[in-house]
Order: structure tokens, then sequence, then C-alpha cells
């Protein structure tokens, strides 16, 4: 019997769609894992309620299934379901890693975000790695068809989480089929900048590297006040604004001593538009921990 703490993500970047991930510090899932006979799951904490408790139709039990490893399978929710903070992708990264490490199946790290992401698509339809990727390995990574690149970057964040809810699938239906070479182009370099601002650690870049103009802005209007929530975390010190994942969470990257500042600016503008929400003000975290019993 072992337990895992796996973090919340935040997916895409602006600029990385599908491709860019962050641990977060906060959120996180708990999964405690036993052998059985066969696989059981059960589920408390934050929307715990909607989660189904049947291994077919959860992410850990795709997981279990992949590594062939049943177990009872106990899963505190810390992560929101469909917040735009990976709430999927940490149960199924804490599973991965805990019945790796029950049954000895002697995968690495980088093995597990692909059987991981077969979890996550039980949820999403697809097997993506951009947070499942940075809640096993933490820090930033790049998820890659050929494999993961991961940085252990170190930014301040603050994760806005409004009281909607926008579902990946809904949130994947407005993505544009096609982009201009314009889009393209300057989608490259925001993609560039926030590769070197985390490499130097540096707010700044990673700011900047978040500008995108092809897939956020639709996704920004599935979210009520996003763009007074953004101008409001900007001119509190934000060094750049974003949708975390699918939404509806508002990323904002800033600088060490401007997160309190920032985050009491992101509700109090999400409260003028006559929505509550929560801030986690945090930063870039690490990967999946194990704890022995």
């Amino acid at each position: 019997m072992l337990t895992v703490r796996a973090p919340a993500s935040s997916a895409n970047l602006g600029s990385g769609f599908d491709v860019f991930g962050v641990a977060l510090g906060v959120p996180a899932d708990v999964v405690r894992v036993e052998r059985a006979a066969e696989t059981t799951i059960s589920v408390t904490g934050v929307g715990s309620q909607y989660i189904p408790e049947d291994p077919k139709g959860n992410t850990v039990g795709a997981v279990a299934e992949a590594l062939d490893a049943p177990a009872h399978i106990h899963i505190d929710k810390g992560v929101r379901p469909a917040s735009g903070l990976g709430s999927s992708a940490a149960s199924a990264a804490a599973a991965a890693v805990a019945l790796n490490e029950l049954y000895d199946r002697g995968r690495s790290r980088e093995e597990l975000v692909h059987v991981a992401a077969k979890g996550e698509a039980v949820v999403s339809g697809d097997a993506h790695a951009d947070n499942v990727a940075p809640s096993i390995l933490g820090g930033f990574t790049i998820a890659r068809d050929d494999g993961v690149l991961q940085v252990d970057a170190s930014v301040s964040l603050v994760a806005c989480l409004p009281e909607v809810v926008v579902s990946t699938r809904d949130a994947r239906q407005v993505v544009p089929q096609s982009a201009s070479m314009d889009d393209l182009v300057a989608t490259v370099g925001s993609a560039a900048t926030l590769v070197s601002g985390m490499h130097r650690d540096d707010p700044e870049l990673v700011g900047r590297g978040l500008e995108e103009h092809v897939v956020t802005p639709r996704r920004a209007k599935l979210v009520d006040g996003y763009d007074e929530v953004k101008a409001a975390a900007q001119a509190a010190g934000a060094t750049g604004v974003t949708i975390s994942g699918a939404g509806p969470s508002v990323l904002a990257v800033c600088r060490d001593g401007d997160r309190r500042a920032v985050a009491s600016a992101m509700l109090s503008a999400f409260d003028d538009a006559g929505v509550s929400a929560r801030a986690y003000q945090t930063e870039i975290g690490e990967g999946a921990t194990v704890y022995r019993d």
C-alpha cells in the first residue's frame, strides 16, 4: 500500500497548444493504492460527486488496465473537475506512478507519461500528454510525439478558478482548423520566447511568450469576464495572462512579490462580472511524489 500526490497543471500556456505544460505547486490530487484481485475505485474531495467510480469510466481505471495492476484505489480530489487545471490528469498521473511502484513494473517516469495519457483519453477523448507530463515530471514540459522534454523552471504564478464549468470537449470545438501565416509566425515567436524564459526563470519572457491569437481568443469567449480579469491582472503587475488548458481557469505569470496583488485583482474583476472565484498563489512545482505507508 502506498500514496502518491500529483499536482495540478496548466497546459497550452497560450503559444504551446497541446504541447506546453507546467506543474503547479497547488492544488493536487492524492491517490492511495493497495494490491487487489480486481480494480475498485472510491473518490472523495472537491467535485467527487461528478467522478465515476466504475473503473471503465475513470482515468485511473484505464491506467490500472494499461499497467496490468489491479488495485483498490482511493482518489482524494484536490483539483476540481472541469477546471482547466488538469484534474483528470492529476489522478491519472498519481495512479500511474503509484501502480508502477506498487507492482514494480519498472517503467521510467517518461514512459509513465504515455500510460497516464491513456487514462486522460477516457475523459477528453484523446490521449494528450500536455497535462500528465508536468503532473508526473514536474517543472515545464514540452510534449512531442517522440517524447517529452522537461525543464526545472522556477516562475511565480496565479491560477484563478471561476465557479463556472467549461468542458474540454466544448473548448476543443471552438478551436479553428487553420491559421494564417502571420498568426503562425507570431505563435512560433511567442513559443520560442516562452521556452527561453523558462530556461532563464525569467517571468518577463515567460509572460510575453503566452501571447497567442488563434486559440486563446476563441476560448476566452467561454469564460465570463475574461478580458476584464486579464486587464486587471496586468495592471496589478502580471507579465502575461492566458486561459489555463481548456478553461475556465485563468493563468497569470508574475514576479515573486506581485502574486498577492495579482490574485486580488483577478478575484475582484471576476466579482465585478458576477462570477465567484478562488485564486491559487503558486509557482511552477514538482511532479508526482511517492509516500510509503
